[in-house]
């Protein structure tokens, strides 16, 4: 009776974050990803080591295909480890592409872990790497000279940023994470020939929990993200079921109009691989044909046994 109430408080709490977080909504904001459950070290350095394991995620987002060239497609590769119980180090790459628009980020993560409670809180810094590249041939609707533009390249462009900065908090217990993290925190710049873009400042809120069924080996899992740049916010709440720890799915909605559905399954007790497929519901779904992701990953135990001690028989000394 005792743990079914604990549990119970557990959920009230995870839902009062919900209804709080899901006030602040307004638009949509890219980039987005569905299967955000192993997206966190890109947003959250305080993520980095949660797992007291060596992780490492790859996953590719290709949307709207049916728009052909030039349609949004992103692909991250992360990878993280507990450092002697108390550190987290990770490592976040991003290849983004939309239209002649490609960015590139490489960000370095390092976590201390702070033992509060049933959990510990993770306490990241990240620095980043960040190139962007436009590519275009220019086309005006009166017919006048791009070039004209002092906004607008006249040919292929490429700025690099080496000071990008992000800050988060991650506290994570067995059955419950949650998580505020801000990224872009000094809104980096890029030094074009014309115009000087800039990173701009994003914020971000995650939970979730396990909550156990009658079934032992049943689990379900509920998980919101919230992010926002402080003009344009999105929510993306995930419902997935688990049986044995090794077979997963589910739904997940985002308030941009999408519905999408997840599956996945571990193979050789640590190899993960995962797919979910998003149906548009808006109008925009008369133009394209949905999108997909893909993840492949795995986690190994850092953990190692004490090694056995040795003992001399009296007999051989």
């Amino acid at each position: 009776m005792r743990n079914t109430e604990f549990n119970m408080k557990k959920l009230s709490l995870f839902l009062a974050i919900f209804l709080m977080v899901s006030l602040l909504l307004k638009a949509q904001q890219d980039p987005q990803f569905t299967q955000t459950m192993f997206t966190q070290l890109l947003t959250n350095p305080g993520y980095a080591g949660s797992e007291d394991k060596i992780c490492a995620y790859a996953l590719q987002r290709i949307q709207w295909q049916q728009f052909g060239d030039g349609a949004p497609s992103v692909t991250v590769f992360n990878v993280d480890a507990a450092i002697k119980n108390r550190f987290g180090l990770g490592l976040s790459l991003e290849n983004d592409e939309l239209g002649f628009d490609k960015d590139f980020k490489i960000n370095l993560s390092i976590a201390y872990k702070q033992p509060i409670g049933n959990g510990k809180l993770g306490i990241g810094l990240k620095w980043g790497v960040a190139n962007s590249a436009i590519d275009a041939t220019w086309e005006t609707p009166d017919g006048t000279d791009a070039a004209d533009d002092p906004a607008i390249p006249n040919e292929k462009s490429e700025a690099m940023s080496f000071l990008d900065f992000g800050f988060g908090l991650y506290y994570k217990t067995q059955d419950l994470y949650l998580g505020i993290s801000s990224t872009h925190l000094n809104e980096a710049e890029f030094k074009y020939e014309k115009g000087t873009p800039s990173l701009k400042r994003h914020y971000y809120i995650t939970a979730g929990y396990n909550l156990p069924f009658a079934n032992p080996l049943l689990e379900f899992k509920p998980g919101i993200m919230v992010q926002s740049d402080g003009t344009n916010s999105q929510l993306a709440i995930n419902a997935l079921i688990t049986y044995n720890k090794k077979i997963w799915g589910g739904v997940s909605l985002r308030t941009d109009n999408a519905i999408s559905g997840i599956l996945g399954l571990e193979l050789f007790k640590w190899v993960k691989i995962s797919y979910s497929y998003d149906f548009v519901v808006s109008d925009l779904m008369e133009y394209n044909n949905g999108t997909h992701e893909i993840m492949m990953g795995f986690c190994l135990d850092v953990k190692k046994d004490k090694t056995p001690e040795k003992y001399k028989s009296i007999r051989f000394l």
